[in-house]
């Protein structure tokens, strides 16, 4: 079994446990203390720097700046009650729709 195939739950599980954390502790107690805010902005920062590696900086800083740009949409997924299974089926839904048909169907 690949150790990396259920990586999704297990960053989420620890995102659970350190809601309960000292801030002063946890890098992810101290986002959830802060609220949902703080945590998309991180999400918001993660993503334009990793769209940033990928027209500046190469492959391996992508594929770093995507690791923290995941790590901080699990965090935020926690802090909403949203699991990576529930993302994970929003995925499969779509799997083999159209991205067209699926954007005019959103009414995009």
């Amino acid at each position: 079994m690949n150790r990396n195939s259920d990586i999704l739950d297990r960053l989420h599980a620890v995102a659970e446990e350190r809601k309960s954390a000292d801030p002063s502790a946890s890098y992810v107690a101290k986002l959830h203390a802060k609220g949902v805010g703080k945590i998309a902005q991180k999400v918001g920062e993660e993503g334009v720097e990793t769209a940033l590696a990928a027209v500046s900086e190469g492959r391996e800083k992508v594929v770093e700046e995507s690791a923290d740009l995941l790590f901080h949409l699990i965090v935020l997924w926690s802090h909403l009650g949203i699991t990576p299974g529930e993302v994970l089926e929003a995925l499969a839904a779509r799997e083999g729709v159209s991205g067209l048909a699926e954007k005019a169907a959103r009414g995009e």
